[in-house]
């Protein structure tokens, strides 16, 4: 009784996912044409392996009455070599067909969720865990492809070769139609819906103990000083052990139902041929010629056992692609929800006179800390401001509000008095953007550069190479700019993919440049070299960067330090280590003098 009530809603649920649906239905319905063929020679695989059973036995049987001569039996000889053949090259087909199918249906709805999630980034950025957002990519997309080949495909082709069989079977007999036809009933109709309720139930209280599971070990484990100091390591060692082994009992359960299931569907079978045996005895035996097919037509039952088993396994797996379904139009529901009302766009200015953050106040979700309180900044134009602070105080996500990323709960970005939400389509114009792992495609030289320029010029590249010191480098190569530069950039070290990926940018000719860490990972003298020729690059140029290290910033005009939220220390470097002792202190430490 309580299985069945936790099952009846769950059923209802699945009904409801299917019918909101924007995932499933809508490709389903394309190409019906090639949809059509695969189910034409799905039956047909089928209807081959029934014939060469039909046409196997009653070769055997007209062969054990000693024809005259060969030629009696030549041409069910013929028809079992045509139908031994065509099973397995109509099976061909129809994987092949449908596995062409359902992977251009995928890559449909991966194209369908990239542009899900690019309709609102900030949103997802700022309300989903980047785990989640994996998880879409990589399980539920992949469970609607085996819904499509493990559920749909398998139990249509089962449903047609039903409606033959019944038709068939209707030609000799209408009784034994019907007979034949709720017997199947029961396989096709009634066990997969036996399944569904019991797969429904166990799949609830599996996924409900796991979730409980993992809550309790993360908490026990997060405490576990507590566990130490009180001496409790059994209790420790025990947690979740009763959520595992409600689990592990659970799947016993599913997998002893399932043997259950398919010995009774193979005993329904049995019954089955056994009252064909007596029902074709009683039609055809009065007649030696027509005995000869009383086999043939028992035989040509026992394909139909591998079509119709499974319908029942598939059916036992539809909660686990209904949760994919379901998690995939939430997404595409809480985007449609959030989706921001549309901004009238504004032209890139022609040059930068002043970036304002006024008063931004910016957390990641409404139960999350602040990253940035009553935040104010003012950048002129041709500046260079570093950004300083310990990790997670906000340092990036400036960044990232400045190029409309993120929203702000409270405040303003403006560039020259524009809000940023007013420059996103002259974005690309606007700011050049290095993060701290620049990615280098294997490609050539030249062809990395220019994705920041698509149709710049040889000599362009080349002076965007000589600004970041690498054009000696390039031409001292055999290929030159053909160089190909391998994957991720493996050719070169990491201070020159840094600067090749500054080349990129630097080709753009963007008025403000964004860098998030450009010296990560570099030695102090590949880090000094690298920021004295960022500064010579970025000179008539707005420049912010994010950094750790005190060191390069002699010629920045402005270095804030960030602290929850705040700026704990702003000024000019040479003024804040002359007046600010904590700055002295910061250096000496960063240098190693301490």
């Amino acid at each position: 009784m309580h299985t069945s009530q936790k099952t009846k809603p769950r059923l209802r649920n699945y009904l409801r996912a299917w019918h909101n649906d924007h995932w499933f239905w809508p490709y389903l319905k394309q190409n019906k044409l090639r949809l059509a063929l695969i189910f034409f020679v799905g039956v047909l695989t089928f209807i081959c392996a029934g014939a060469l059973m039909f046409t196997s036995g009653y070769l055997i049987s007209k062969s054990a009455t000693h024809p005259f001569n060969i030629l009696a039996v030549y041409v069910p000889v013929v028809l079992t070599r045509a139908f031994g053949i065509g099973r397995p090259a109509f099976k061909y087909l129809e994987r092949i067909n449908s596995h062409n199918w359902v992977l251009n249906v995928v890559s449909k709805l991966r194209v369908q969720l990239y542009r899900t999630l690019a309709k609102d980034a900030a949103f997802l950025h700022e309300h989903q865990q980047t785990g989640k957002i994996f998880g879409l990519l990589a399980d539920d997309l992949d469970h609607l492809e085996n819904f499509y080949l493990r559920t749909i495909f398998p139990t249509i082709v089962a449903y047609l070769v039903w409606l033959l069989v019944t038709i068939v079977m209707g030609i000799f007999t209408w009784l034994g139609a019907i007979a034949v036809a709720l017997i199947l009933a029961v396989v096709l109709i009634v066990v997969p819906m036996l399944s569904l309720r019991q797969a429904a139930s166990g799949y609830a209280v599996q996924k409900a103990r796991k979730a409980h599971e993992y809550t309790t070990v993360t908490e026990h484990y997060l405490g576990l000083g507590d566990w130490v100091i009180t001496h409790r390591q059994d209790r420790f060692t025990a947690a979740g052990n009763d959520d595992a082994s409600v689990t592990q009992q659970s799947v016993a359960a599913q997998e002893r139902f399932q043997r259950w299931r398919n010995f009774a569907i193979q005993v329904i079978f049995g019954l089955l041929a056994l009252g064909l045996i007596l029902g074709t005895q009683r039609l055809l035996g009065g007649s030696q010629r027509l005995a000869n097919y009383s086999a043939a037509v028992v035989l040509s039952l026992f394909p139909l056992i591998d079509c119709f088993l499974p319908v029942a396994q598939a059916m036992a797996e539809v909660p686990l692609y209904s949760d994919s379904l379901a998690h995939l139009n939430e997404l595409s529901a809480s985007v449609a929800a959030a989706a921001p009302a549309p901004v009238a766009q504004a032209d890139a200015p022609a040059a930068i006179q002043e970036i304002k953050f006024d008063h931004v106040t910016f957390a990641y979700g409404p139960d999350q800390p602040k990253l940035l309180d009553d935040f104010s900044l003012t950048v002129h134009g041709r500046e260079k401001v570093a950004i300083l602070g310990p990790s997670g105080e906000g340092k990036t996500t400036i960044l990232q509000l400045l190029l409309g990323d993120l929203t702000p709960q409270k405040g303003q970005i403006t560039v020259n008095g524009i809000p940023v939400a007013q420059l996103q389509q002259a974005r690309p114009a606007l700011f050049g953007y290095l993060n701290q792992a620049p990615f280098l495609f294997n490609t050539t030289i030249r062809a990395n550069i220019r994705l920041g320029a698509p149709g710049a010029a040889d000599d362009a590249i080349w002076a965007a190479l000589q600004a970041v010191g690498l054009a000696d480098v390039v031409r001292s190569l055999p290929a030159g700019l053909d160089t190909v530069v391998t994957e991720s950039g493996q050719r070169f070290s990491g201070g020159q993919q840094q600067r090749l990926a500054l080349a990129r940018i630097l080709l753009k000719k963007t008025p403000v440049l964004l860098l998030d860490e450009p010296t990560i990972g570099l030695d102090p003298i590949t880090e000094q070299a690298l920021m004295a020729m960022i500064m010579q690059a970025s000179t008539d140029r707005t420049l912010i960067w994010v950094t750790h290290h005190l060191q390069g910033l002699e010629q920045a005009d402005q270095a804030i330090f960030l602290t929850d939220g705040h700026i704990s220390m702003a000024g000019r470097p040479a003024t804040l280590y002359r007046d600010n002792a904590r700055f002295r202190a910061l250096y000496a430490l960063d240098v190693g003098q301490l």
